[in-house]
């Protein structure tokens, strides 16, 4: 799958991602492919992390939404943003929306992170969305990712730095992820 972490400190969020796809038992290394996991959108940086398909049509959906659509400068911006986004991702990029029979809502099936000037978001598959103060991470290196940003918080380290410490965790221990790690930082906003 893939380690993609957020960091908020000082006055700085942080993106950083692996760079390995992997298909089953077979793995696509940097090198093979340009495995970008960390895509701009607007003033936001988005990471994901899934099924590779999730990748070209969350790019595109994002990117075909109207500015008055897509909003990620709050918690409920964020929401509002997916929950518009989901009817087109079923109508358009047919995806099927189906985990398990006794689901509350319908699925969006992706995990993502988005830092941008106003803090980091993660976004779930029923489209729940969490502002983290700290840092988050998603992917099958999270647990190594969230590990270590945690051991290295307390100290000098900045939030690109603390990102990039927990993707290469992620790298290390988890057999889905590898680099080079991709990192990108952005200053906050000050909030009236």
């Amino acid at each position: 799958m893939t380690t993609v972490a957020v960091a908020r400190k000082g006055s700085q969020v942080a993106i950083a991602a692996d760079s390995l796809v992997t298909f089953g038992d077979t793995r696509l290394a940097h090198g093979y492919e340009a495995n970008d996991k960390v895509f701009r959108v607007g003033d936001s940086w988005i990471g994901m992390a899934g099924t590779t398909a999730h990748f070209p049509v969350l790019r595109k959906a994002l990117g075909g939404l109207a500015a008055e659509d897509l909003r990620l400068g709050s918690r409920d911006e964020v929401f509002e943003t997916f929950l518009k986004l989901h009817p087109k991702l079923k109508e358009t990029f047919f995806l099927n929306p189906k985990e398990d029979e006794g689901d509350p809502y319908e699925s969006s099936q992706f995990t993502v992170l988005i830092a941008n000037a106003t803090g980091i978001y993660g976004v779930y598959s029923y489209r729940e969305v969490f502002e983290f103060d700290r840092f988050w991470a998603i992917g099958s290196g999270r647990t190594y990712a969230l590990g270590a940003m945690y051991a290295a918080w307390d100290g000098k380290r900045g939030a690109r730095e603390i990102a990039e410490l927990g993707v290469r965790a992620g790298c290390e221990f988890d057999k889905n992820s590898d680099g080079p790690v991709k990192a990108h930082t952005i200053k906050l906003k000050h909030k009236v």
